[in-house]
């Protein structure tokens, strides 16, 4: 067997065209309805753009199995589900984004590591998706058995993922949960896309698509002959990958062209392939060589098993809706493309660990439709005004012009087309994947501690087929709200000291402690500071001081209702407003008593002797 060099096809570099310092956060979105009986053309990706890396930051290559430092992005959809995904025995590790339309449900063996990881993980190609991405979405409910964790962080300080959830949560999940009723919409049409598309590859035009080379089981392996020459190699299985009994076998391919696509159509309801081939080094196992151009397609299959001892190699593809796919291979390195459900588990007789690893695909399958539209990203990046730093949190909405009239109409009798909603993430960027137009962005809330832009439209940007590889995009500068300081009130209930009514016209100074010595000082070098000059108590016997900075005060009574007299002590205090009371404030109630009436010989009629309250 030759050795199969590396190769990344033109679809990936258009779609790494926009360089690394583009950071895509929306993934892949359907694109086009594929059709079933068309003539076949090796020149296509899989239904919505899957496969290849999508950047960020791709590796060029990507490495081979190991746990170094993380090598890149890829926010690339490694394993789409179109209905349940099961995490069951010793199962470990999910590499890369997970798209499940149905539920999510992790259920370990007790005596097992009790935690999954998902989208970060310890051994794998070690591109993860974009920190702060969506790891996993689901159209249903994430259910975590109690005791257990799904990890999305890898054990890697500050770094974490989404877990978007149409349904419900329950357990423990290490990332951040966004609970979203449309979480799933964006890849609703994708399973019938893939559907078809796996039976377009097997069955073009109702028959089986004539191979281009033979596979044959000799018992200890099944060997795939090439013709040599095809940049589309095809193959078709109708029989299991295993050895006489069950057992594992080798799988080995010759006569394969470099840079050639394999596609190798698994015929029949009830399939298995029993392997140990597939290695964690590179060098030493011939399969690894075809990993990114290499496709398992299941069309028919409603039972699928993937067993035995080795790190299989290449990408995957049940078509069949109703399909259970039961992996306990040690590794799977390649996307994972079902229509159906899986189990990701251990086998009975013992052994744990296992793992996906995500590789991209990058190979040039069968054209299943017609061309796809030309579609681009349009891009909004959100940044401090000052520092320059990404802001995660702004709320964007994305409208495309329809009305023909200058700027965004978003009201009204003909307003423009809303898109989609974006709030960003820690990178900051929000991207939506379309057609060419010409795009805003409206900033329809700013992230906590920022004012909202004003204008808060960004654009207009304009997508066309030139730019759409890049695609296009615009920043939106945002500037930290002005911090209000916290202020309270003291409010001062004065009453007579005898029934308790309360009294109108008595004065009170408000001082507040600024000096450091206790008590109130009025004068002298250094008195405290003299807040209000006066306040007089209404009818209802109250005075308010409003707006005061957090502190010390005093009240100092400094004139009594008619009747009454002056405390001996007219101070009184401190009284605190701290940032605990601020919203109700501080109520001080006080008192006065009345003067007795005047018995000496100096007294006139009338008059009053003083009293003390």
């Amino acid at each position: 067997m030759r050795p199969m060099p590396k190769r990344f096809a033109a679809l990936r570099s258009r779609a790494r065209a926009s360089g690394a310092a583009c950071a895509v956060l929306a993934t892949v979105v359907p694109a086009f309805t594929l059709g079933i009986g068309v003539a076949p053309a090796a020149a296509a990706p899989l239904p919505g753009g899957l496969g290849p890396c999508v950047p960020g930051n791709c590796p060029d290559p990507f490495p081979g199995i190991n746990n170094g430092p993380l090598a890149g992005r890829d926010n690339g959809i490694n394993i789409f589900v179109g209905d349940d995904f099961l995490v069951r025995g010793r199962a470990a590790e999910a590499e890369g984004r997970v798209v499940v339309l149905d539920d999510f449900d992790q259920d370990k063996d007790p005596e097992a590591g009790q935690t999954y990881n998902l989208g970060i993980v310890g051994v794998g190609s070690r591109v993860p998706p974009p920190n702060g991405a969506d790891f996993l979405t689901t159209g249903g409910n994430v259910t975590i058995a109690p005791g257990e964790t799904l990890d999305t962080t890898g054990g890697i300080v500050g770094e974490q993922g989404v877990v978007r959830h149409a349904g419900t949560q329950s357990g423990t999940v290490s990332g951040t949960l966004v609970q979203d009723p449309e979480a799933v919409a964006p890849y609703a049409g994708l399973r019938d896309q893939l559907t078809e598309a796996s039976q377009c590859y097997a069955r073009p035009d109702g028959t089986l698509r004539t191979p281009t080379g033979t596979a044959v089981n000799q018992g200890t392996q099944t060997l795939f002959t090439g013709d040599g020459t095809s940049s589309l190699q095809v193959f078709n299985v109708d029989f299991d990958m295993t050895g006489p009994t069950g057992g594992q076998q080798g799988v080995v391919f010759e006569d394969i062209p470099a840079d050639a696509t394999i596609l190798v159509n698994v015929i029949g309801a009830d399939r298995t392939i029993n392997t140990y081939s597939g290695g964690i080094d590179d060098a030493t196992d011939p399969l690894n060589a075809y990993r990114e151009r290499l496709l398992w397609n299941f069309p028919d299959a409603t039972t699928v098993d993937l067993s035995g001892t080795g790190q299989f190699q290449g990408s995957f593809l049940m078509g069949e809706q109703s399909s259970m796919t039961t992996v306990t291979l040690p590794g799977v390195n390649g996307r994972f493309f079902t229509t159906g459900s899986v189990t990701h588990t251990s086998a009975a007789a013992g052994g744990g660990g296992q793992e996906f690893h995500a590789y991209p695909f990058d190979g040039d399958l069968p054209e299943c439709g017609g061309p796809q539209p030309v579609t681009g990203e349009v891009r909004v990046l959100k940044s401090d005004a000052e520092t320059g730093e990404p802001l995660a949190g702004a709320d964007f909405e994305l409208w495309r012009e329809t009305n023909n009239m200058p700027g965004l109409q978003t009201t009204g009798t003909v307003p423009d087309t809303l898109v989609t909603t974006c709030t960003t993430p820690t990178t900051g960027i929000c991207t939506a994947t379309t057609n060419p137009g010409t795009y805003y962005w409206r900033e329809t809330e700013a992230p906590d501690g920022y004012d909202l832009p004003d204008p808060a439209v960004f654009g207009p940007l304009t997508l066309t087929e030139d730019n759409a590889d890049t695609g296009v995009q615009t920043e939106a500068l945002n500037t930290q709200a002005p911090v209000t300081p916290t202020t309270g009130s003291l409010t001062l209930d004065k009453t007579d000291a005898k029934n308790g009514r309360p009294l109108a016209g008595a004065v009170f100074e408000l001082w507040r402690e600024s000096n450091d010595v206790p008590g109130l000082q009025t004068t002298g070098a250094d008195p405290d500071t003299l807040t209000d000059a006066g306040c007089s108590t209404d009818g209802a016997g109250q005075c308010t001081f409003d707006d005061l900075p957090l502190g010390e005060y005093y009240l100092r009574e400094i004139a009594v209702p008619e009747g009454y007299v002056l405390p001996a002590n007219p101070v009184s205090g401190p009284f605190e407003v701290t940032e605990a009371n601020s919203s109700e404030g501080v109520t001080v109630e006080l008192s006065n008593k009345r003067g007795e009436p005047c018995k000496g010989k100096d007294c006139k009629d009338g008059t009053h002797k003083s009293a003390h309250a």
